[in-house]
């Protein structure tokens, strides 16, 4: 007979208890009650009040509340009404409990507690304002945009506190760190990038949330401590350095109890990273419908075309590339039919990057031969499509 492993909430949460939380959105605190608690899935339903103010120390600081309910944009008097991670973020406090305000269930999602958000938007509603606000302490970049603005002198963003980096080739921490000092949410996006200084993340004292994503260079002993960081709640880290990764997950899972959540998924090896780094390819490896076997013979065939087409580059006439492309694609869309009989993994996404390596290839056979006449890229498509069943 086998024995359910016994699942424990993080922090300690009951259904009727009234959680508090401050909300930048709208510069006081708010609160919601748990309405249920779910432990196959480990959720909370979280009933968001009609409340704000400054910071309470009991439910009866709160008044005579009620239930928020939306009527802002397509809403139409609806609660607010939504299911949670179970585990309550550190920031987050139990102030009381009360009668339940509502016994239904949610059937919204949400990745991370947000109070406050959806009563800032119907407040906004309320008088008049349609339009959600520029968020002065929000900022987003690329990766090239934001080197190209750190590298400028200029003064210190403190007012920025969320910041998004997207498509990062290389990333320089200690210039990120100085520039702005005040983050508590960063989101770091790379592609197969270079993150350098990673140590001084640890001088952003009030961050609250990280999440890496498809980013190397860091070691084990520039992990986030603790020590340095005492108000992070949110570690999601996914495709990032295995030593860091270990270390992340020995220093942090230790902090699950006192509200962080910590969430670390495919650790890669060095040499994984050079493997991978210019291939196209490389999310597929770990895809729910896409087999170890079948990501290894869909790269293998990326490879092969790969090869056949900087070789046609580097010895073909340019009036004869034409005909040699469609010869290589009529190969590509081939091979793949082939591959995709076997186990259907084909669909919408996998098709829009099988072309997207294509691009990969001929824009890399063009940095290195100079520009094709540009039927040869449209020869190599048509031989795609001249042959696919995907």
């Amino acid at each position: 007979m086998s024995i359910r492993k016994q699942v424990t909430l993080p922090r300690p949460l009951t259904v009727g208890d009234v959680v508090a939380a401050h909300s930048v959105d709208l510069g006081e605190w708010t609160a919601a009650q748990v309405v249920r608690l779910d432990a196959d899935s480990q959720t909370a339903a979280v009933l968001e009040l009609d409340w704000s103010g400054s910071e309470p120390s009991s439910v009866a600081d709160l008044g005579d509340v009620a239930p928020l309910l939306l009527t802002h944009h397509s809403w139409n008097g609806t609660l607010s009404f939504c299911n949670h991670g179970w585990g309550l973020p550190r920031s987050h406090k139990v102030v009381g409990a009360m009668r339940l305000l509502h016994d239904g269930q949610a059937n919204s999602w949400a990745s991370e507690w947000n109070l406050g958000d959806q009563l800032a938007r119907q407040r906004r509603w309320d008088r008049g304002v349609h339009e959600d606000p520029v968020a002065p302490w929000k900022a987003e970049y690329t990766g090239e945009t934001v080197n190209e603005f750190l590298g400028r002198p200029a003064a210190p963003r403190s007012e920025v506190t969320h910041l998004t980096i997207r498509d990062i080739d290389s990333l320089d921490c200690a210039q990120l760190v100085q520039r702005f000092p005040a983050l508590t949410r960063l989101h770091l996006h790379g592609r197969l990038g270079l993150l350098s200084a990673a140590n001084d993340l640890n001088q952003l004292t009030r961050l609250r949330r990280i999440r890496i994503v498809d980013l190397f260079g860091m070691t084990e002993e520039e992990r986030l401590r603790p020590t340095r960081v005492p108000e992070l709640e949110s570690v999601d880290l996914y495709g990032i350095p295995a030593d860091y990764a270990s270390a992340m997950r020995r220093t942090w899972r230790p902090e699950v109890p006192a509200g962080t959540s910590v969430s670390i998924y495919r650790a890669r090896k060095p040499e994984w990273v050079e493997e991978n780094r210019n291939n196209p390819l490389r999310d597929w490896d770990g895809r729910e419908q896409i087999s170890a076997t079948m990501y290894k013979k869909a790269v293998a065939q990326y490879k092969t075309t790969r090869k056949a087409v900087l070789e046609a580059f580097a010895e073909e006439p340019v009036d004869a590339r034409s005909t040699r492309m469609e010869e290589i694609g009529y190969a590509y869309g081939e091979a793949f039919n082939r591959l995709d009989q076997r186990s259907g993994f084909i669909e919408t996404v996998e098709r829009e990057e099988l072309f997207g390596a294509l691009d990969h290839i001929m824009n890399e056979a063009e940095a290195l031969h100079g520009p094709s006449l540009e039927d040869a890229r449209d020869s190599l498509v048509s031989g795609v499509e001249s042959v696919r069943d995907w």
